[in-house]
């Protein structure tokens, strides 16, 4: 078998001024089986419209330099990226406006969660994307669905920690992850450097998985999903 990353995980950018909300939508995006850019102002998320080519954009409106409007503008001249709308405000003229502007879908805050996840699906759906419930290398299978782990159609039983850090590494299969970013992807939050618990965890998975070994330390740098060959 080919040391394949395919299908990959739809990718969504996070665009809110909100420095505890974003954190919080990114961990339980991720969840979801999304991979997540985010952005904290205007100007970030054009930038990163441009370098990270999202799959979707979660904008929202009140932002302190470009609002989510003006924003939303220009992402139009630039692509025709689905755009779902994450405001404060519920007035019929701002979500008239955003539809007007492009937008695909409007939600007001306070939400709840699995309506937004549902919400952001259907406008996958919409627009042509695929349903990309499985991440796979080499002879690794993760569905993201059922949450059930295969090598060589072996079944692996994972804990959730332990099947967030290892999709992590797929998702990013050859390209090193640190400590600090598994940190922050997995767990949501920064911990103290000399923490072991990522290294606890990728040696269950090590023992889990088994030979030959897929998750090779980088000595001073992190982690990455690899295949000797």
């Amino acid at each position: 078998m080919g040391n394949s990353v395919e299908p990959r995980a739809p990718l969504l950018l996070v665009v809110d001024d909100d420095h505890k909300l974003v954190p919080l939508l990114e961990r339980g995006l991720r969840y979801e089986g999304f991979g997540v850019a985010c952005a904290y102002s205007g100007t970030e998320a054009l930038s990163a419209a441009r370098s990270t080519a999202p799959d979707l954009v979660l904008l929202d409106v009140g932002m302190p330099d470009l609002d989510g409007f003006e924003v939303l503008r220009e992402l139009r001249r630039q692509s025709d990226v689905p755009v779902v709308m994450l405001t404060a405000k519920d007035e019929v003229s701002d979500k008239v406006g955003a539809l007007d502007l492009g937008a695909d879908d409007y939600v007001a805050k306070p939400f709840a969660f699995d309506e937004l996840v549902a919400r952001i699906r259907a406008v996958l759906r919409r627009r042509g994307a695929e349903a990309l419930d499985c991440l796979s290398y080499d002879d690794l299978v993760c569905d993201l669905g059922t949450r059930e782990v295969t090598r060589a159609g072996r079944r692996i039983d994972l804990t959730v920690t332990e099947f967030d850090v290892l999709t992590c590494l797929v998702r990013n299969a050859r390209r090193i992850q640190s400590r600090d970013a598994l940190l922050r992807n997995v767990w949501g939050y920064d911990v103290p450097v000399d923490s072991n618990v990522v290294d606890v965890h990728i040696g269950h998975l090590r023992r889990k998985l088994g030979d030959p070994p897929l998750i090779q330390t980088m000595r001073g740098v992190g982690y990455v999903l690899r295949s000797r060959q």
